[in-house]
């Protein structure tokens, strides 16, 4: 087995590389920057570095990307370059190289407006099923790069998984009425309701797609914390996110009380993470419980990983 992980100088690629190594397992990091755990420097959108990056490959784990606050500092064809074309020439080099498994790190940002049900509309149940409505050149370049891994996986048969990520990051919200209201880690608290997952449980994602790709052929899977919302609650999480929140964690108040926290009034949107569970046996640790048990404990709630891979911020290269 050798591993090409993309983007191994980004939180995730990391993340990947460094578990990689600590299983003994061969892998490679290709990025246009360097780091300790990228060994081969260039770009995706390069077709002889790819080429080049492939040889001896069998599996890829395709996180390389410009993320959404990339639309603020790169051009829409730097976009295109990038999420579709650097993945259409990872894609084309995997198929010549006989690879077992190609893993495309995507997100939940994809389905776009169809995040944000009206004021007075029920929360959105976010299932792979939900058509995505991209807003910006983000959305529409990820949304086409998972169509190329799905047009592989038809046309000649290439095992692919397509990974929607909810958030993972540390870095503060891009949103400022979110960051200048709350403290940062009353925000990520709340997200663990609803969209956002620590990265040690994305990388176990990824290292069961990996496993079961061959078998599964292709998917789509959201990887966000589990939710413990049912479909019964969405009415109620749009208008009133406290009350629903109360029922199923009664000692949360008093948790939060002490940190100082603040829950967001409403909730629009929860991520269904099951397919995931289901298909790929993925279990992840991380969820609310999670966190008011590290408050009950005086314990930070963030995994070992995330504190070694740490901010990074975002390249503008």
């Amino acid at each position: 087995m050798k591993v090409l992980v993309t983007g191994s100088s980004g939180h995730l690629g990391e993340a990947l590389m460094r578990v990689l190594r600590t299983r003994q397992i061969d892998a490679v990091g290709v990025d246009i920057l360097p780091s300790p755990y990228t060994g081969l420097l260039g770009s995706i959108t390069d077709r002889n570095f790819v080429r080049e990056s492939m040889s001896g490959i069998t599996h890829v784990l395709h996180t390389a990307t410009l993320h959404k606050p990339h639309v603020l500092t790169h051009s829409r064809q730097q976009f295109i370059d990038t999420n579709i074309t650097g993945t259409l020439n990872l894609l084309e080099e995997s198929l010549l190289n006989d690879v077992r498994s190609f893993i495309y790190t995507s997100t939940t940002s994809t389905f776009g407006d169809a995040l944000t049900p009206d004021r007075h509309a029920p929360a959105a149940w976010i299932t792979e099923e939900v058509i995505p409505i991209p807003k910006n050149i983000y959305g529409v370049t990820k949304t086409a790069a998972e169509d190329l891994c799905q047009l592989f996986y038809r046309n000649h048969q290439l095992p692919c998984l397509i990974l929607k990520t909810s958030r993972f990051f540390p870095e503060a919200d891009d949103d400022p009425d979110i960051a200048n209201s709350y403290a940062d880690e009353n925000v990520k608290a709340n997200e663990y309701l609803y969209r956002r997952v620590d990265i040690e449980d994305v990388v176990k994602a990824h290292l069961l797609a990996m496993e079961k790709a061959t078998e599964i052929g292709f998917g789509k899977y959201i990887i966000s914390a589990s939710s413990p919302f049912g479909k019964h609650d969405l009415k109620d999480l749009n208008k009133n996110a406290f009350q629903v929140v109360k029922k199923y964690y009664p000692d949360f108040e008093e948790m939060y009380a002490k940190q100082g926290w603040i829950l967001f009034p409403t909730i629009g949107r929860v991520y269904v993470n099951q397919k995931a569970r289901q298909e790929l046996g993925w279990l992840p640790k991380f969820d609310f419980r999670y966190i008011l048990n590290s408050i009950k404990n005086g314990t930070g709630f963030k995994s070992a990983l995330a504190g070694e891979v740490g901010s990074k911020g975002y390249h503008r290269k």
